[in-house]
């Protein structure tokens, strides 16, 4: 036993009197030692409590069984279900994950990845900041051989995987809906649209007033932050408008809150004279006195399929630069702040 306490497979070899080599190999797992030492190996590894050296054998076996998920914030259950999509599936592999968040700041995001990799993770699995213009840092992944896919939040980077949702459909789907409840001006809350989800919501909300004969008006476009108090600040500048909305399609539920929030204090009723539609499905949304209709993203599946993604690239003999792209189908769950039937609706 070394000075510092620590078992090694020295140790151990001693313990049973066999070669330190074959002690390795049992606690490897190597075919060439019978079932019955590797047994013994491993009960005496146990009862001495040997700790196998992960960085060790990362450097010899070439994979850390360590992942990291890079997310905007971890305190939103959209992000904090997709870790846990992951985690279940990856789990079972005896995969670990390594969590962090950027707080929306790409210089953030690129030291995390080099943080990452010094680490030696055998993939990053990440929702990029809305700051992210560069894609070097990503081109950097693939460079060292190591799988990079894209979740939610995404760039076109070549040999770039990516698991998201028809952001595009998902806000056809909301104006559509809205529509069918009687709403002719209807105003949209959409987030920055330098962001290419944003963006296809905007255009799937923007395609479903056309093609319903509607016209798309400027003035019901207001830009927002995902939190509650953009949402109300946006809700207050749409009241102030002669001719006043009456729906609104929000890219996000906080923003969504902060709209009921202020046009309950202004006296409008919900849904009887404006309808409001939401995004993610936050666990809040139901439990609302007003519970508020949203899209769901289905996160939890969302996260399971970027860790199947991953497990085909990395048992793969082929180059991790083949690309995978899954689009997910959304759901809009209809309830009673967006609709005058007061049913409770799933449309998919």
């Amino acid at each position: 036993m070394k000075d510092n306490g620590k078992v090694t497979i020295y140790d151990i070899s001693k313990r049973l009197n066999v070669s330190a080599a074959t002690v390795s190999r049992a606690l490897n797992n190597n075919p060439k030692i019978s079932s019955k030492t590797r047994e013994l190996v491993f009960a005496t590894a146990k009862e001495m409590n040997y700790k196998q050296n992960r960085l060790a054998q990362a450097l010899k076996s070439g994979k850390s069984k360590n992942v990291g998920v890079i997310v905007p914030y971890i305190n939103r259950n959209f992000f904090s279900s997709i870790i846990r999509g992951i985690e279940e599936e990856l789990g079972p592999h005896g995969y670990h994950v390594i969590i962090c968040q950027t707080h929306e700041q790409m210089d953030t995001e690129m030291e995390q990845i080099n943080t990452l990799l010094n680490t030696q993770v055998d993939g990053i699995f990440m929702s990029i900041s809305k700051s992210t213009t560069n894609i070097d840092h990503f081109t950097k992944v693939l460079q060292e051989g190591k799988s990079l896919i894209f979740f939610d939040r995404k760039l076109d980077v070549p040999g770039v995987s990516s698991v998201v949702i028809d952001d595009f459909k998902a806000g056809y789907m909301s104006t559509a809906h809205l529509i069918s409840q009687g709403c002719k001006r209807i105003a949209h809350f959409s987030g920055d649209l330098n962001l290419e989800i944003y963006k296809n919501r905007h255009d799937g909300y923007i395609s479903a007033l056309e093609n319903h004969g509607l016209k798309p008006d400027p003035r019901y476009i207001f830009t927002t932050l995902s939190n509650v108090e953009s949402g109300a600040a946006a809700a207050r500048k749409m009241w102030e408008l002669k001719d006043k909305p009456d729906a609104v399609f929000s890219a996000s539920d906080y923003t969504a809150l902060g709209a009921v929030q202020e046009l309950k204090k202004q006296g409008v009723r919900i849904p009887e004279d404006f309808c409001i539609s939401g995004f993610s499905n936050e666990p809040f949304t139901q439990y609302m006195e007003l519970p508020m209709s949203s899209i769901d993203q289905t996160p939890l599946r969302m996260g399971q399929i970027a860790a199947q993604v991953f497990l085909e690239q990395v048992d793969s003999d082929q180059e991790l630069s083949i690309e995978k792209k899954v689009v997910l189908s959304p759901e809009l769950i209809v309830r009673k702040s967006s609709n005058r039937n007061l049913a409770e609706l799933k449309v998919q």
